[in-house]
């Protein structure tokens, strides 16, 4: 049967493992658990998903690769570098604040996941790398390999969203999404 004919089911499956991925872990989370929070059959999310693997894969490739073309979107709405990583910033922090499962979610899982990418699928580390790199070629940002400039972005933005998914930040980021913003530029221009 055609995928989207199980839209809405599998938009409730997602969400309620969304939620419990991040709340219990993937590794504890079963199948069982996300049957129960739906109040549906181990066998009727089954249809929908091959393996709690499964869904873990297309949760991640779906909303990865998403929020990737997102945030070149956003790069392509502005001309300068430092305003291409500004909105991408505030991408980031609006990201964060409107989906919070959803974003903790790929932060937390990413490292499992990222091996199963297929070439050239666009991801937020290339998007980003693009402007970087671009940034270096027009001489907007110093001279330096653009994986360590594109490394320090991530850094600055994803640490404190790691921080606020634990507790010891507020949960918003998009209240301080200037101060990322500020400290992300002085961190690719101060060489």
């Amino acid at each position: 049967m055609p995928r989207h004919r199980f839209t809405n089911t599998r938009d409730r499956i997602e969400d309620a493992a969304l939620a419990l991925f991040v709340q219990k872990g993937v590794t504890d989370t079963t199948v069982r658990d996300i049957a129960r929070a739906l109040d549906m059959s181990e066998g009727a999310l089954y249809r929908h998903f091959s393996s709690k693997e499964d869904l873990v894969w297309q949760l991640f490739e779906r909303h990865y690769v998403a929020f990737a073309t997102e945030l070149r979107t956003l790069a392509d709405s502005v001309s300068t570098t430092r305003e291409k990583l500004a909105v991408m910033i505030r991408g980031f922090c609006r990201a964060h604040d409107d989906h919070p499962a959803r974003f903790h979610f790929l932060l937390f899982v990413q490292h499992g996941q990222l091996s199963k990418l297929h070439s050239g699928m666009l991801t937020p580390v290339d998007a980003v790398r693009a402007v970087v790199s671009d940034g270096i070629a027009a001489g907007e940002i110093p001279a330096q390999p653009a994986d360590l400039a594109t490394a320090l972005v991530f850094g600055v933005v994803l640490q404190p969203m790691q921080f606020a998914a634990y507790g010891r930040l507020p949960s918003t980021m998009t209240s301080i999404s200037e101060r990322l913003v500020h400290a992300a530029w002085a961190a690719v221009t101060a060489v």
